[in-house]
């Protein structure tokens, strides 16, 4: 948000040739979530398909991709277009979407910020329950759209005839699915299908939270006999351009409590280079191979 396409594409275009950066991601939000309410902010699917385009290496994706915005189907289609267009490079965030939150729910303060923007783009809040049951249905009709040449889903909520998908997306059976949230149902849900979770840490939530969190998905896997390991634990860090030895420690913190996939989000505005700096002064020195850690994201 606040950010100009140019500076966006600079700083992809730039991490694309740091090899310590693995991916690069976008969100998926349609106003200002902080800040001016008038400032820019760009529809993250078509950003991200124009991003695909002229990157070569960065494995891609929005977190993460509300599922209120889009019916399930028409998400499958873009998805699978944009893994064409990025030649297999896509990794699909999926979150619940807008629901009924109180005021300062998720870390950031004040009233539920998606109250104005779904009022704005005629779109529905939900109830928590309702958010993850039609996420559920969401990833059900993903699956088959990876994996059925036609088919006819009848769901509760989403409810399709006839559904084909070609091309189909380049990734077999599909593109990695990464759930993002915290909540003990939504982890449930990441127990059974996702193989990356993705929480917000520091600022926003602490690494005793994030930790406590994992733990929860833990027994439920548990619980369905799946493997802890299978899942990926990815964790979004404020990057602090003023001080990154904080950086370096809140890293070092979450991947002490197991997080294994770090998204170093940048603060507005972008300074030149911005990427080679990570690499140097954040990725770097906290030595990487030594703490067990799986690689590291940058989201712009």
């Amino acid at each position: 948000m606040h950010v100009p396409y140019e500076d966006i594409r600079r700083v992809w275009l730039e991490a694309d040739a740091v090899p310590e950066i693995a991916d690069a991601w976008l969100w998926d939000h349609l106003l200002p979530v902080a800040g001016p309410k008038d400032g820019q902010i760009h529809e993250g699917w078509t950003l991200l398909s124009a991003l695909a385009a002229q990157t070569r290496r960065l494995r891609l994706g929005l977190l993460v991709t509300s599922n209120r915005i889009r019916p399930p189907a028409v998400l499958g289609k873009m998805a699978s277009t944009v893994d064409v267009i990025s030649g297999g490079r896509l990794v699909l965030g999926l979150g619940v979407g807008g629901t009924h939150q109180p005021p300062g729910a998720g870390g950031i303060p004040g009233e539920n910020p998606a109250i104005a923007e779904y009022e704005a783009y005629g779109l529905s809040l939900v109830p928590p329950g309702e958010g993850i049951a039609r996420l559920t249905e969401a990833v059900e009709i993903l699956k088959l759209m990876w994996t059925r040449d036609v088919f006819d889903y009848t769901g509760r909520h989403y409810r399709l005839k006839g559904t084909r998908n070609q091309p189909g997306p380049v990734q077999r059976p599909g593109p990695p699915l990464l759930i993002g949230g915290w909540g003990t149902r939504l982890l449930r849900l990441v127990a059974e299908h996702a193989g990356i979770w993705n929480v917000p840490g520091p600022p926003h939530n602490t690494v005793d939270f994030v930790a406590e969190r994992a733990r929860v998905l833990d027994a439920h896997c548990a619980e369905l006999g799946r493997d802890t390991s299978d899942i990926t634990r990815s964790v979004q860090v404020l990057v602090s351009y003023d001080d990154p030895a904080a950086t370096r420690e809140t890293v070092a913190a979450l991947v002490a409590a197991g997080m294994n996939h770090i998204v170093l989000s940048l603060p507005r505005p972008y300074p030149q280079g911005v990427a080679r700096w990570l690499a140097d002064e954040i990725i770097a020195r906290w030595r990487p191979s030594a703490s067990g850690a799986t690689g590291s994201g940058l989201t712009a």
